[in-house]
């Protein structure tokens, strides 16, 4: 499979070998207990669950360290859990990974945060907490073991979930450390650590509307971008990523702002993705990439663990792997950038467009018959105002994050983007395809991009025609459908 320039970058950062990445934070025990539940309690309204498994796995800072872990980093930990079994069960996970404790702090009268979930089916029915905010003689108690574990560190990240761990004193200490490697905060509120203007932060839409003192909108993509002034000066930060969970991420870096584009998961799946990409995210910076490379290398890793239910976990195995099933789905430059190392090696470049608001046979067939023109296919899906634009009210069905990550998971795909404008014109005039394919319902002189295809030295092919297998008559098949069943 294609990706030379994701290939690449994934063998750099798995590559580095300098010093240790510590991480300090706010420590957590994930418990996820699992089972069936067909009949109500006589006691009260409630389901009786019949529990068939328990699984314990490091959550919080506790599983970024473990992501680190696996991704094959030297990792140091800092933070504090309590003396009791819940403590010894996180201890022993976190060695077990690879992880050194040596920076963990045992209190007693300190119980150790434990999240356990019900889950019936892959969903969960209840979570209840439990455990407390650290008070600030213990926080210091874990801010005196700092100087130490960052004394060679090859970066720091910091998780601060508002637990206490990462307070006033650690802030302190890390502040009166000549720093030398790059500063990553994770933490749910970031005003705290503007004075230490960390390299990279990254807010999630809701730590992101705080920052900004409203919300982000329908259009969550474009109001991020457009806040790229106000999140740095907000912040203090040197970068700042914002990250979206199905939209990817907003990266502002340099003086430009890039994207990464997440393959759509469901929900239940994204639990500790975060954790996942902040820790991928600060071995990439650590290797040397530039904030926008290691961003992507974070969306990869984060995209490995929504696949599946529980707190994810990426190793280097299942990462290198992931880049051999489906297709990339990349922002514009990033797909330029890669279609150029793709045509240094003699590829010839198939080019395609369309909205695939529901996917259908029509689409599969054409879009193997494009396949079949050259050696790597693009598909180029319009965004959801131009979907708008161009079908009408009540259109798209599905958003673009959808569309796109359903066709990206074709195998006859190589490379999948999104696009706003009506044509993909200016793309084409970027990406230069030796090949534009069109479905059997057009000609090219039908085609406002057929004289720019050709003014780059490439061809227009028309597909053959797959009828009557069309999204508007699906959709409106089963919109009689409706009317008839009602």
């Amino acid at each position: 499979m294609s990706g030379r320039q994701d290939d690449a970058l994934v063998d750099r950062v798995l590559g580095f070998s300098g010093g240790p990445v510590v991480v300090v934070g706010d420590l957590l025990l994930d418990r996820w207990i699992t089972g069936t539940a067909d009949r109500l309690s006589r006691e009260a309204p409630a389901a009786v669950v019949q529990v068939g498994g328990r699984d314990d796995v490091p959550g919080g800072a506790a599983n970024t360290a473990v992501n680190l872990a696996a991704l094959g980093a030297d990792v140091r930990i800092v933070g504090s859990i309590g003396a009791d079994e819940a403590g010894d069960v996180l201890v022993a996970l976190l060695r077990a990974a690879g992880v050194d404790t040596g920076g963990v702090v045992r209190l007693e009268g300190l119980p150790t945060t434990v999240k356990t979930r019900i889950c019936v089916a892959g969903q969960v029915l209840l979570r209840f907490d439990e455990g407390r905010k650290l008070t600030d003689e213990e926080a210091g108690a874990v801010a005196s073991r700092l100087p130490a574990a960052i004394a060679d560190a090859g970066a720091v990240l910091v998780c601060d979930y508002d637990m206490g761990v990462a307070g006033g004193a650690v802030r302190t200490a890390l502040g009166a450390v000549e720093r030398t490697a790059p500063l990553v905060v994770d933490a749910h509120d970031l005003l705290p650590w503007f004075a230490l203007h960390p390299d990279a932060v990254t807010p999630n839409a809701g730590e992101t509307e705080r920052l900004l003192g409203r919300p982000l909108g329908a259009d969550r993509v474009r109001t991020a971008t457009d806040a790229a002034g106000e999140l740095h000066v907000r912040t203090g930060a040197t970068g700042v990523i914002v990250t979206l969970d199905r939209d990817g991420t907003v990266v502002h870096a340099d003086g430009a702002t890039s994207r990464t584009l997440a393959k759509p998961a469901p929900d239940a799946n994204t639990n500790g993705a975060g954790d996942t990409f902040a820790a991928a995210l600060t071995l990439a910076l650590a290797s040397g990439l530039d904030l926008h490379g290691a961003a992507r290398f974070g969306q990869l890793a984060a995209d490995v663990v929504t696949r599946t239910p529980g707190t994810g976990v990426c190793t280097a195995a299942d990462l290198v792997a992931s880049l051999r099933d489906g297709a990339r789905l990349l922002d514009e430059d990033t797909l330029v950038a890669a279609l150029s190392a793709e045509r240094v090696t003699g590829k010839r470049i198939v080019f395609t467009n369309g909205c695939f608001d529901v996917l259908h046979r029509g689409h599969t067939a054409y879009l193997k018959q494009a396949r079949a023109q050259g050696d790597i296919l693009v598909v180029a899906v319009n965004d959801d105002d131009s979907t708008r634009r161009l079908k009408g009210p009540g259109r798209p069905l599905n958003p673009a994050a959808d569309r796109a990550g359903l066709v990206a998971e074709l195998s006859c795909v190589d490379y999948v983007t999104v696009f706003s404008t009506d044509t993909p014109i200016a793309l084409i005039e970027r990406i230069e395809p030796d090949v534009y394919a069109k479905g059997g319902d057009y000609v090219p002189e039908m085609l406002e991009e057929t004289a720019v295809v050709e003014a780059h030295g490439g061809e227009v092919r028309i597909l053959d025609y797959v009828s009557p297998h069309s999204t508007t008559d699906l959709i409106a098949r089963v919109r009689a459908a409706g009317v008839a069943d009602a």
